[in-house]
């Protein structure tokens, strides 16, 4: 990683009066500065360990690596990667210590050798903490033989299976008795800091169990038998997925109690989740409940998407901070093998890639796990990938932690609507509009913030902008919180179906947020529309071709007033293309339709390819002023067909709308070539801008061949107070300079960026 110099640094509100750089208060600003109420647990004012170590790396043990684990090479590798805490495989499917646990089978390669001894007590000489991996999930078929009752069935008993493994019940005594005597054994003969478990929480949401211990756990809890097909509809099938919900949330809480009353108060389990929400969905593994419960965040999401990007990473950073606050650490496993659309275990990813992921991350306030899998490679490669961005990150340290997002928009999102909208459609419903919206906004350079639903009223006060993406499911509770912002003066921009059916999914009549849309359903008895690409447009209003060259046929409508500014760029066409599909509404007096629908004609022949009916008055864009807040409301969901296509009229168009909306109070601005992902942040005295540079032909392909330069950038920040704005430290490239200060903004250039660039200033 060339441009990766190693520079040293100067050296919710409560955690402020304990982090290192040691100032009192982040001072008060006219633009947001997003931050969590957090009760520290601490009484001393020292931080417990899991609020201290930043830098994790983990060797993934496979079986045969008792024999071949070289540990001396592995604390080197450690001591030069800059790590504080390693995550060690110690027992569940495979034991690598010799367990006196029943049925708890030690690795045959093993041969008397307490392999995860040898590690944690070089890890503890290190001063390095240790997590303790367990992977709970499976078992042998000498276990299942014993205890048969421990193991999921299907709807016709028989055993659920992985390969030669047995899967077992989350609601069994295998998770209740079996797993709990394995950690207190762990933590009686070594003392590790804590535990982590890849596949803690059992089944997905496609494999039900039907063994006894759910049938015996699910009739007290409905009043109902486990139900046997997928029916969304039904009251029966919601509560067994809330159920299923209540069960990994008892199971996280269960283990933490073992683990505390074994270890002590900082003993901590946290097993592992994933970086994307439909993940945790799939999983039955609450965000908001996990978050609410957890010292550290673990998170298993080892590498980029063609569609997510890198950009993804951050995202991760931005959303499970909004939950935890901005004190706690997240830590994420990141692969330094191939892996993504194609996955080879034992080779090296290529080092641009593996660093572009960890950068993208550790900007969206992610801390840095290096993974390999296999303590022995015949690839040597992978070992150098992490080394540059962790030193780095050591010697930064002081920027990358304890520092507030300064933003004024603010995404809205919650699981319910994944689960209980998006069903078995989320990627469209919900993932997609989401992340048209981000890309947006990444593109326009606008900083944001992810909220979910049940917080704006804590975490919007400051906002000028809500965005709901294509929020269908929704509570009263949360739609009367989104009202109060709007009625106190914030902007709102909704898509799609947005609170149109409650939190079970189910329809209402009408949006909940009608009145705000000034738009109301015709057909109470609608459904709901699965999203597909079809031959249709949006026609713009007022039309403007009459006064643009090109051939002329006579009827070119009248020019009978001007555009509305979020209409800007698009001064030469009188139609954009759309995909979607939309049905008629009935709006409110006053509010302005600056788009209606073309519904499909024909695409082939190309004889056959012309507008069936080239006008209607079925609204796509409606816009609202007669609340303190401005109001959009998008029934064409720009925003899905935006994060599906990446076309630049939607992105533009979207860009156009949330600066309008939001009433142009954007604290950044960016000039530039380029896809710059930008992050600024604030601490006592100071604000942070982190800028990554995604310019890159492979920036929708991965893996990435090589890192190509953008720049110069001209940047402008608004100050907040306490901020004089006079001095500017390069991170990254390693020079101080001069800044430009004027009414209240702060200037300066950012001469070329490879990779990233992170700028201090003050």
């Amino acid at each position: 990683m060339g441009d990766l110099k190693f520079t040293g640094g100067d050296d919710r509100r409560t955690f402020l009066k304990q982090v290192a750089i040691g100032t009192a208060a982040i001072a008060a600003s006219d633009f947001t500065l997003f931050a969590k109420e957090h009760t520290s647990t601490v009484q001393t004012g020292k931080l417990p360990w899991y609020r201290q170590v930043i830098r994790w790396g983990q060797t993934n043990i496979t079986e045969t690596d008792p024999q071949r684990y070289d540990v001396s090479w592995w604390r080197k590798q450690w001591k030069r990667t800059q790590v504080q805490g390693v995550i060690i495989n110690a027992g569940g499917i495979v034991a690598y210590y010799p367990s006196k646990i029943p049925f708890h089978q030690s690795s045959p390669f093993l041969k008397g050798r307490d392999l995860f001894g040898e590690l944690c007590r070089a890890a503890h000489e290190d001063g390095l903490a240790v997590f303790a991996r367990m992977d709970s999930n499976r078992a042998g078929e000498e276990l299942y033989k014993a205890h048969p009752d421990w193991f999921a069935v299907d709807i016709s008993g028989e055993p659920h299976r992985a390969g030669n493994l047995y899967i077992t019940c989350v609601n069994g005594p295998y998770y209740n008795e079996h797993i709990p005597a394995i950690m207190r054994e762990i933590i009686a003969l070594y003392h590790p800091e804590g535990f982590t478990d890849n596949s803690w929480s059992g089944l997905d949401r496609n494999t039900p169990c039907y063994c006894e211990n759910c049938k015996k756990s699910f009739k007290p809890f409905s009043q109902k038998d486990i139900p046997t097909v997928k029916d969304w509809e039904s009251k029966t099938y919601q509560q067994w997925i809330k159920w299923n919900y209540n069960r990994r949330l008892e199971l996280w809480d269960l283990n933490n109690t073992v683990t505390k009353t074994a270890g002590g108060a900082e003993c901590t389990w946290s097993g592992m989740n994933s970086g994307s929400i439909s993940g945790q969905s799939n999983s039955f593994r609450d965000y908001k409940g996990i978050c609410s419960r957890a010292h550290i965040m673990m998170i298993d999401d080892q590498g980029r998407s063609d569609a997510g990007g890198f950009q993804h990473n951050g995202d991760i950073g931005k959303m499970l901070h909004g939950m935890l606050g901005w004190d706690k650490l997240i830590p994420e496993s990141m692969a330094m093998y191939q892996q993504g659309t194609v996955t080879f275990r034992l080779s090296a990813k290529p080092a641009a890639e593996a660093r572009m992921w960890m950068i993208a991350g550790i900007a969206g306030g992610i801390q840095p796990w290096w993974h390999h899998v296999a303590a022995y490679h015949e690839d040597r490669r992978a070992y150098h990938t992490a080394e540059p961005v962790m030193r780095w990150h050591k010697i930064n340290e002081e920027f990358l932690i304890n520092r507030l997002p300064v933003a004024t928009v603010g995404i809205v999102w919650s699981q319910q609507n994944t689960d209980f909208y998006g069903r078995d459609n989320a990627d469209q419903l919900v993932d997609m509009p989401a992340r048209g919206i981000t890309q947006a906004l990444l593109r326009a350079r606008i900083p944001y913030i992810i909220i979910h639903a049940d917080q704006i009223n804590d975490d919007a006060k400051q906002l000028s902008l809500l965005i709901l993406p294509n929020l269908g499911s929704m509570s009263d509770t949360q739609i009367a919180a989104v009202k109060r912002f709007v009625e106190g003066g914030g902007g709102l921009i909704a898509t799609g179906e947005s609170s149109l059916y409650d939190e079970w999914g189910n329809a209402r009549p009408d949006y909940a947020l009608g009145e705000l849309f000034g738009a109301h359903q015709t057909n109470p008895n609608h459904k709901n529309i699965v999203p597909g690409t079809e031959h249709t447009y949006l026609r713009l209003t007022p039309e403007l071709r009459r006064q643009v060259d090109g051939p002329e046929i006579g009827d070119e409508p009248l020019i009978t007033n001007a555009r509305h500014p979020v209409l800007k760029g698009f001064e030469e066409t009188d139609i954009l293309p759309f995909g979607g599909n939309l049905q008629p509404l009935q709006l409110e007096t006053g509010v302005e339709v600056l788009m209606t629908f073309i519904p499909a004609f024909p695409i082939y022949p190309p004889e056959t390819s012309w507008m069936r009916q080239p006008k209607t008055d079925i609204p796509g864009l409606i816009l609202n002023t007669k609340y303190k807040g401005r109001v959009v409301f998008m029934p064409a969901d720009i925003d899905r067909v935006f994060g599906q296509y990446n076309l630049p009229d939607h992105g533009d168009l979207l860009a156009n709308l949330i600066r309008w909306a939001a009433r142009d109070n954007i604290p950044l601005k960016v000039d530039g070539a380029g896809l710059i992902d930008c992050h600024p942040y604030s601490q006592p005295d100071r604000l942070i801008l982190h800028l990554v540079n995604l310019t890159n032909p492979a920036a929708w392909r991965q893996p990435i061949h090589e890192l190509i330069p953008t720049g110069p950038l001209k940047v402008s920040i608004k100050l907040s107070n306490g901020v004089e704005g006079k001095n500017l430290r390069f991170l990254v490239d390693g020079h101080s300079a001069p800044a430009s200060v004027n009414n209240g903004w702060v200037n300066f250039e950012v001469k070329s960026i490879l990779s990233h660039e992170m700028i201090v200033i003050k």
